[in-house]
């Protein structure tokens, strides 16, 4: 009797591990981008270790109160794309992993951080 409730104990066991959700993929470094602060004077910002999947740039979110950020720099080990708006819309280009950056000319609200 106590072997069955101790393989059953055991079973119970490893099926809760197999079901146990995994942490979300998170690209590993850093990602940084250059914003108008409100006095309009150049800031940066920096996301550690970003989440894979979409992010909106706080500080650039609203199209009809924000100038777009700019000079993205790519330091994680993922690829990265930015997009002009919102979501992740919008025309969208590529940064590659640990070298991947951007001129004052690429403007950008949103990042899709692959994984």
């Amino acid at each position: 009797m106590r072997l069955r409730t101790a393989l059953a104990a055991a079973s119970g066991a490893l099926a809760l591990i197999v079901t146990l959700p995994t942490s979300a993929a998170a690209a590993e470094g850093a990602f940084a981008y250059t914003f108008s602060g409100l006095d309009g004077s150049p800031l940066t910002a920096v996301l550690h270790d970003p989440e894979a999947g979409c992010h909106t740039l706080p500080e650039v979110a609203d199209p009809g109160s924000s100038s777009p950020a700019h000079s993205p720099r790519n330091r994680t080990d993922a690829y990265v794309l930015v997009f002009t708006e919102p979501d992740c819309t919008g025309d969208s280009f590529t940064l590659r992993p640990h070298t991947g950056y951007g001129s004052e000319r690429l403007k950008l609200r949103s990042i899709l951080v692959t994984s």
